[in-house]
């Protein structure tokens, strides 16, 4: 573990965290391109082995799919508690919903990601710091990668990044448990997608609520 594969290691995580602040500043019609370009190139110079084969794909697969469906299952329960469908309901979503989930999560999210924290920032930092110290630096810079998602949607930056952090480190154990991407990607997609279907339906739901109210409300003439 010398000195120049931390720095690197620390360079590429200040790296990821600073890109994460540019990002937002992009227009909107260029996402996700900027985002999956940027992380696919650093998968391929870095070399780390994604797992995206035989036999670990099919380890990365059975594992994904059970996690997946844990979490699906998690945020369908969830999502019935009042406060949860009260923050739902105030969740902003963004423009073009279909695109956004087609397209944004899971190439400019997921993929994006999922082959920058723990395919490349998780090899290099295992490689500088070992198992522990790696995935407790991928986790981490993770965690402070979504300080500006957090500010731009008004959600409160501490517990974020304490909860993208926790689910980095998670993430990062599927990776290394299976050895394979796929299974943090299907993981993180079931997160992701089952949250935003859930505020879809939330405010759906309550938008036809407001609207019944308002028919049933008498006019004043």
């Amino acid at each position: 573990m010398s000195a120049d594969k931390r720095a690197a290691a620390l360079g590429l995580a200040a790296g990821l965290v600073g890109w994460s602040l540019v990002v937002p500043r992009f227009p909107s019609r260029w996402h996700p391109v900027p985002q999956a370009v940027v992380s696919t190139a650093l998968a391929l110079l870095s070399r780390a082995p994604l797992g995206l084969r035989p036999p670990q794909v099919w380890s990365g697969l059975r594992l994904g799919a059970a996690t997946a469906s844990s979490v699906a299952a998690g945020v369908a329960v969830t999502t019935a508690l009042p406060r949860a469908r009260n923050e739902l309901d105030g969740r902003e979503l963004p423009a073009g919903v279909l695109r956004w989930l087609l397209l944004g999560i899971p190439l400019g999210t997921v993929w994006s990601e999922e082959a920058a924290f723990r395919g490349t920032l998780g090899t290099v930092a295992a490689g500088a710091f070992g198992p522990t110290g790696g995935s407790l630096l991928q986790s981490a810079a993770f965690g402070l990668s979504h300080i500006a998602d957090a500010r731009s949607t008004g959600m409160p930056v501490l517990p974020t990044a304490l909860v993208t952090g926790a689910a980095g480190w998670l993430f990062g154990w599927l990776h290394d448990r299976t050895g394979s991407l796929l299974a943090p990607m299907l993981a993180h997609l079931a997160i992701n997608e089952a949250g935003a279907v859930a505020a879809l339906s939330v405010q759906r739901s309550a938008r036809a609520r407001r609207a019944r109210a308002d028919a049933n409300t008498p006019k004043n003439r």
